[in-house]
This record gives C-alpha cells, sequence and structure tokens, in this order.
C-alpha cells in the first residue's frame, strides 16, 4: 500500500495546521494545477486529482484524526527522530563552541584582517605635444613627471610612426603603486599633434599655403611645392584666385590602412613689397593698357 501525504500534496511541512491554513493552501495549489491552466498535462491532472483528495480528506475534523494517526506512523515518527538529531547536533555544537569556538572565532577574525586583497595601483594620465613630422615619420620624448615621494622620474616614449591625433600610448605598470601585492597602474600619455608655419593636420590631410606672385597666377605656371616627405611638382592653372585650392591626392598625412590623405595647397597671391626700376614700368604700363577692375568682378 502506498501511503500518500496529503500535507506534502497540499505544501504543507507538519500536520499542526489550523482549518484556515488547510483552506489557503489548497486554494494555492489547486490555481497551480488546474487543468485549465496546465491543458494537456496529465502529471498536472493527477495532481489535482490527489489536491481535491488532500482536502476533502483533510477538511473533515473526524477524517482529519483518523488520518493523523496513519501520518504519523509513516511520516511523523521519521521527522521527530530527525528533529532530535539535528537537536543535539546543534547543542554539541553549542558546546564546542562555549570551550573553543571564542578562540577559534578569533583566530579566523585576526585572519580576515590581516588577510587582504590585492588592489591594482592607479592610473596616471598626462600629455605631450608633438610636431606633424615626428609623428608621421616616429620619434622619440622623453617627459619627466613628480613621483609621489616629490623625485622627478623620467620616461622615454616611442612614438610610432603614424600616431592619430588624441591617440593615447600606454606605459605599463608606470603608474601608481599597488597594495597588498596588486599590480601597479599604468601610465597614459596623449598625443597632441601641433601644426605649424609648413603643415596644419585636419584627418588624414595635410593643409599648406602656396605662394605665387601675381604674374605666376595670371599667367599660369609649373612650380615645385614642399611636401612633408618629397617635394612635389605642381601644374598652377592660368588666372588661379587667391584663397582657391589645389589638392594633390595620396601626398598627405597617413591613414593607418596603409594609405595616404590628400596635401592641400591653398593658394595666396603674394604682392612684392618692393619694384625695381623696370618693374615698377612695367606695372604702370599694364595699369594702362588693362580693363580689369577686380572690384566690379
Amino acid at each position: 500500500m502506498i501511503f500518500k501525504d496529503y500535507y506534502k500534496i497540499l505544501g504543507l511541512e507538519t500536520n499542526k495546521v489550523t482549518p484556515e491554513e488547510i483552506k489557503t493552501a489548497y486554494r494555492e495549489q489547486a490555481k497551480k494545477y488546474h487543468p485549465d491552466v496546465n491543458v494537456g498535462d496529465k502529471r498536472s491532472e493527477e495532481r489535482f486529482k490527489d489536491i481535491n483528495e488532500a482536502y476533502k480528506l483533510l477538511s473533515q475534523s473526524q477524517s482529519k484524526r483518523k488520518y493523523d494517526r496513519q501520518w504519523y506512523n509513516y511520516i511523523g515518527k521519521k521527522k521527530a527522530k530527525e528533529e532530535n538529531k539535528n537537536g543535539e547536533e546543534k547543542a554539541s555544537s553549542e558546546i564546542f563552541s562555549m570551550f573553543f569556538g571564542s578562540e577559534q572565532k578569533k583566530e579566523e577574525t585576526t585572519k580576515k584582517k590581516t588577510t587582504k586583497n590585492p588592489i591594482k595601483g592607479e592610473n596616471i594620465e598626462t600629455e605631450i605635444n608633438i610636431s606633424i613630422e615626428e609623428a608621421y615619420y616616429g620619434s622619440e620624448k622623453k617627459i619627466s613627471l613628480r613621483a609621489i615621494d616629490g623625485k622627478m622620474k623620467t620616461f622615454t616614449v616611442k612614438i610610432p610612426s603614424g600616431i592619430r591625433n588624441s591617440e593615447k600610448i600606454r606605459l605599463i605598470g608606470q603608474g601608481k603603486n599597488g597594495l597588498n601585492g596588486g599590480k601597479n597602474g599604468d601610465l597614459f600619455i596623449k598625443i597632441n599633434i601641433t601644426g605649424d608655419s609648413k603643415f596644419q593636420l585636419s584627418g588624414n590631410d595635410l593643409q599648406t599655403d602656396l605662394f605665387l606672385s601675381p604674374w605666376e597666377a595670371a599667367l599660369g605656371s609649373r612650380v615645385s611645392i614642399n611636401g612633408i616627405d618629397e617635394k612635389v611638382s605642381l601644374y598652377i592653372p592660368p588666372g588661379i584666385q587667391s584663397g582657391e585650392k589645389i589638392r594633390i591626392p595620396q601626398k598627405g598625412y597617413k591613414d593607418g590602412k596603409g594609405g595616404r590623405g590628400d596635401l592641400v595647397a591653398e593658394i595666396k597671391t603674394v604682392v612684392p613689397r618692393k619694384l625695381a626700376e623696370n618693374e615698377k614700368e612695367l606695372f604702370e604700363r599694364l595699369k594702362e593698357i588693362s580693363k580689369f577692375n577686380p572690384r566690379k568682378d
């Protein structure tokens, strides 16, 4: 004969329950295993039948008393033995703690205090300025920082060729010291690429000024312009205006993918400050014969 633990079926751990507790437990289980909620689930259907059977028997005081006698023989005795065993183990543990627990606890607390987790040191950030040429070709820079102890520490920073503006170089372990055996922090150096009178950096393009005489701009010519790594021969079309730009492909800054940006030359027409006598005569003659008026155009 298989004995059904109706209290367990209703989700109750003991038979020491009130009729209201039995009713509440029945509602919860019936709602959970109702066939309308578990359509096609055979196990839920069987469980729902057991739940109704358990409530029908336990909700009646007479049938509950009769069932409780059987429940004690099958279930209650085992629970009582387990509870007694757990109680004895707890009492034994308390007695042990009474004599040894305080010292043991003290040792464990001391060990926790003395054993600390390693903490990594803080990172340090700084920045340096480099020229476009230094960034293009790569270079080495020395920087000096004041350490916590007040002493100056010098670092050699290798700038890779083609580094990007605002990119950071990381020196591992050169930050603040770690604690409790933790690793040192790192030193991060932000690179600022600064322009000069020769070039300005715009993305991957290099911008430069190309100065022309009035006659070169008016008549057109072929001139030589300095790129960052070579001279470039450039054709100037006749009538080019000051402020116009000529773009020379693949002569700019490195793009990090094996290619390069463009070299962008902005035209600036320059008038001579002093004229030789014959130059002055030519300009006077041009003034007489030319009908060009830039203010009208």
